[in-house]
């Protein structure tokens, strides 16, 4: 499940290149920093490489997955995807705000740029490699699991394509070269949603066939099994159910998806602490995600996203649109109504995630707690470093390892994993499209819970203990149930961008403006919390629900390839 980077592929292949000793004109040499196709294609060792390579892309953008090739989405990179969305905003724009502020154009997608390029070139990348793999010698069984792995990884690829494009241009297993018709309208030709939606599902079918259900030695870490291949069509026929996407598939298809993992009884809700499950390997609940090495290092999270007191950047900042939806730990939201809550105190009692998420005022937090106050505080404006001030008044803890250097961290941190999918997303997939399908409390057949048992599986995570959603609620009180505890648990994980767009009311989330609060301490030690807009300007246009293809996409099929609505 887990893919571990010890040392780059170019590296590690750079020892099979082949020097030729032949006396050549000047300019006919062998270049030195790539394989030759002959290699690639007799050399197993070589071959196995360049798909372990696959999991990753090719950095096309600045600031992208800093010390290694980004994978999938944006994970661990400088700016996440969650500072596009009301989770949070990036301190420093990073071309961020353009999108925040719906100025994102074919022209300029900013931070979303590189979705359409970097997707078809691991597809073909994978396209490749099957071609390859008939006729290769290697045992039957290593074939069918490199297949697997190659359809799994398009897979996501196309996964990532649909899910911020809509229609996609289906490939299948051709491999274009420089000769071929290039011009082709067929090549440009745009699926329809459910035709795209099928296409991925059945590939992630026949790839679960050929996985294995564990990895069976460490070097194998972080690759596709079938719970992977699995949970990822969980993923997509939710999608497929959701209203954006014009009726691509049922929710009942969602829940026999989800019922799929679940039966493989493999999974489990980790035990440990919720924080905790970030910054270890192999959790029960990790279904897919990357493992990095000492070797291979991601964004160094800690000084990234620390407050500028302890000498960090801020990065992506948590807003207080997020913090006000982590209700009270009675299960109630947390305002004046609530007998647990203290406005003198905002921050008590709440919903132990919160903790595990998000930096606040007086969180403890290595040596000391965390001061964002006027005047005077360290970690506000008053503190050192002040450009790297919080623009909301908080500061990101989840991924944290506080085990790691904050300053100076070069080479000493940065080795915690990023997960793509966990078992917790499967049952918040299960209970929205059982309680959509059957309602709350109806328990789907072949399943041995409910909707609303699903959910309840997750706020009874020792570390959380939140109540139980109670017996006899209304589907749609069940549905805004749901939603507020994928907002939850998932938070900071790439989840909410999605959601709001397939459930159609980003035009709502998306045009709020990102709010943050002024911490002002008092003479007598008390504090008085003022709101104030983090990041103006938001705004979101129906058009937005699906990006726009780059420009230079369309150029380059000679205006074929057919634009987004609108754009």
């Amino acid at each position: 499940m887990k893919y571990k980077y010890s040392i780059p592929v170019f590296i590690l292949l750079s020892g099979v290149l082949a020097l030729s000793s032949c006396k050549k004109d000047f300019l006919d040499v062998t270049a030195t920093d790539r394989i030759p196709t002959n290699t690639l294609e007799t050399d197993t060792a070589v071959f196995e490489a360049f798909v372990t390579n696959s999991y990753i892309g090719t950095r096309l953008q600045d600031k992208e997955a800093d010390g290694t090739n980004p994978g999938f989405g944006r994970g661990f990179e400088y700016s996440m995807w969650s500072s596009l969305t009301d989770e949070s905003i990036y301190n420093n724009d990073d071309n961020t705000w353009l999108v925040q502020r719906g100025q994102l154009a074919p022209e300029n997608l900013g931070a979303l740029g590189v979705l359409w390029g970097r997707s078809y070139r691991g597809i073909r990348e994978c396209n490749y490699a099957l071609k390859v793999l008939t006729t290769i010698q290697m045992s039957a069984a290593r074939k069918t699991r490199l297949e697997g792995e190659l359809k799994f990884i398009r897979a996501f690829r196309y996964q990532d394509l649909i899910r911020n494009y809509g229609k996609v241009v289906l490939m299948g297993d051709q491999v274009l070269g420089l000769t071929d018709n290039l011009q082709d309208p067929a090549l440009f030709k745009r699926s329809t949603i459910k035709e795209g939606i099928d296409y991925v599902a059945a590939q992630l079918d026949d790839a679960a066939a050929k996985l294995p259900l564990n990895n069976d030695n460490s070097w194998l870490l972080g690759r596709a099994t079938k719970g992977a291949a699995l949970a990822l069509k969980s993923r997509l026929l939710l999608y497929a159910a959701s209203p954006l996407y014009e009726a691509a598939g049922t929710w009942q298809a969602a829940v026999n998806a989800a019922q799929q993992v679940i039966g493989l009884n493999k999974y489990g809700i980790y035990q440990g602490g919720y924080g905790n499950m970030f910054l270890i390997n192999e959790s029960n609940e990790a279904i897919f995600e990357r493992v990095y090495t000492k070797n291979a290092n991601h964004t160094h999270l800690e000084i990234a996203n620390g407050p500028n007191g302890y000498g960090g950047w801020a990065g992506n900042t948590p807003t207080q649109n997020l913090v006000d939806v982590y209700d009270l730990t009675n299960g109630l939201p947390a305002n004046t109504s609530n007998p647990l809550y203290n406005p003198a105190k905002p921050y008590e009692n709440r919903d132990p995630r919160f903790k595990a998420t998000i930096l606040y005022n007086g969180a403890a937090y290595r040596e000391r707690n965390i001061e964002t106050f006027i005047p005077g505080g360290k970690d506000s404006r008053d503190g050192n470093d002040n450009w790297n001030t919080t623009k909301t008044g908080y500061y990101l803890k989840k991924f944290m390892n506080d085990a790691y250097p904050l300053q100076n961290p070069w080479g000493n941190a940065g080795f915690q994993p990023w997960i793509y999918i966990r078992y917790a997303e499967v049952l918040l997939n299960f209970a929205e499209a059982a309680n959509e399908a059957y309602g709350p409390d109806v328990v789907p057949a072949g399943s041995s819970f409910s909707a609303r048992q699903a959910i309840n599986m997750i706020r009874s995570r020792a570390s959380v203990n939140m109540p139980d959603l109670a017996a006899g609620m209304a589907q749609t009180d069940m549905r805004t149930a749901i939603r507020h505890e994928r907002q939850i648990e998932l938070a900071f994980e790439e989840h909410r961008f999605y959601d709001v767009r397939r459930w159609k009311i980003a035009d709502v989330t998306e045009n709020l403006p990102s709010r943050g609060v002024v911490i002002t301490k008092n003479n007598d030690g008390t504090f008085t919390f003022t709101s104030k807009i983090a990041l103006d300007g938001r705004k979101f246009e129906t058009k937005h629900y699906w990006l726009p293809i780059p420009r230079t996409e369309i150029l380059a099929s000679g205006n074929q390839l057919q634009q987004n609505p609108n754009y």
